[in-house]
């Protein structure tokens, strides 16, 4: 007797998906294809020949490609370690230790760091991978108004005297990935001074962009002992990975208590010892930095026109509102040959869909003349 087959029809899942198509929200791979407006690739490092370059001189001497398992059983080669010494040394903190990805390392931070009994106090806008670790983790976490420091320590207060006891960690980016706007760095750290917090800051788009010599917005703090930085290497570096910048105890606990870290295998030995050579670029190569700036100064005066933000960072947001017409209007961008993506909620909060106009070394002058161009007629139609 044939047995019949059992067709698994995920319905529910068709339908969550026929929901987001029908509000706009659906998402789908799109090939990269025209002129760069969207990647995270700042100093244009992601396609130059100097890291190609880097990465055929590490196979020549003999760094392979997988690390064959995790950093604590045969994982752990010479390149990982001398990238995080190089980068601690680099940022100014006392160890750095290596994650596949931005994510991986911002959640298990952040899963990872806190106790039973302390609280995170994290800006609103902070990343999905931060929130992810937050779900993880097992201390309370709260939202604090976007950038608005009082805000922050009303929570604070409120975890005192709500017979709080454990140590608080404030959360935040230095540079937030979807308005470009900065963080009030010194002020939070001001703050976490006065109670004993540990403020936790995210450079993921500011590292190799700002700060002397590419140290990022927090540079000038990262030395602190109760500061923990992420140095994201995916982006203005060009490669991949991310360091989790701190004390020593915070290297080491992570190694022993970091889920994320301990289960994992190593990210590519190749891949680390490409992530020294950026950190070397970014150190030298002040005019790539600067060439950057002329590129911002040029797209806001371009695009302000046009309702665009006015940063002053590589991030420029045109929020249009309605997550159908801005995906309309990044369709016939693209269309046109400007790669610009629309971004819906969750991402944004509601009613701020936009483009993440991202400006980078990969597109030039006449390309974000032309790109100004083709949005006024996008919006138009």
């Amino acid at each position: 007797m044939r047995t019949r087959k059992r067709t698994m029809t995920f319905a529910a899942q068709t339908e969550d998906l026929a929901r987001l198509a029908a509000a706009s929200r659906r998402r789908h791979l799109i090939p990269e294809a025209g002129i760069d407006f969207s990647s995270n690739d700042y100093l244009g490092l992601g396609r130059s020949g100097l890291l190609a370059e880097a990465a055929r001189a590490a196979l020549d001497r003999g760094v392979p490609v997988g690390s064959g398992g995790s950093r604590l059983l045969r994982g752990n080669h010479a390149e990982h370690e001398a990238l995080e010494a190089e980068a601690a040394a680099f940022f100014g903190s006392d160890s750095a230790i290596y994650f596949s990805t931005g994510y991986a390392a911002n959640s298990a931070l952040l899963a990872t760091l806190p106790q039973r009994g302390d609280i995170i106090i994290h800006d609103a806008l902070v990343h999905a991978s931060a929130h992810e670790g937050m779900r993880l983790g097992r201390a309370q976490a709260v939202p604090a108004r976007h950038n608005d420091p009082d805000d922050f320590a009303r929570v604070l207060r409120d975890y005192r005297t709500g017979g709080g006891k454990g140590t608080p960690w404030i959360a935040i980016e230095s540079l937030y990935s979807m308005d470009g706007d900065r963080a009030p760095i010194d002020a939070l750290l001001a703050l976490a001074d006065r109670h004993d917090a540990v403020l936790l800051i995210d450079e993921a788009h500011a590292t190799g962009v700002f700060g002397k010599a590419g140290r990022g917005l927090a540079g000038h703090v990262s030395s602190r002992a109760n500061v923990v930085t992420l140095r994201t290497c995916g982006k203005a570096l060009g490669c991949e990975g991310a360091l989790v910048c701190g004390s020593g105890p915070v290297k080491e606990y992570l190694v022993n208590r970091a889920r994320g870290f301990i289960f994992s295998t190593a990210p590519s030995p190749l891949m680390a010892a490409i992530a020294r050579t950026a950190l070397q670029l970014v150190e030298a190569r002040d005019d790539l930095r600067d060439a950057l700036r002329a590129r911002v100064a040029h797209a806001e005066a371009a695009l302000a026109p046009l309702g665009a933000g006015t940063s002053g960072s590589q991030i420029i947001p045109l929020v249009l509102g309605r997550d159908s017409r801005t995906m309309t209007v990044a369709a016939r961008l693209q269309a046109a040959g400007y790669d610009v993506r629309g971004i819906r909620p969750p991402t944004v909060p509601r009613n701020t869909s936009r483009l993440r106009i991202s400006i980078t070394l990969n597109a030039t002058p006449a390309d974000i003349n032309g790109l100004a161009a083709t949005i006024a007629e996008a919006i138009a139609a």
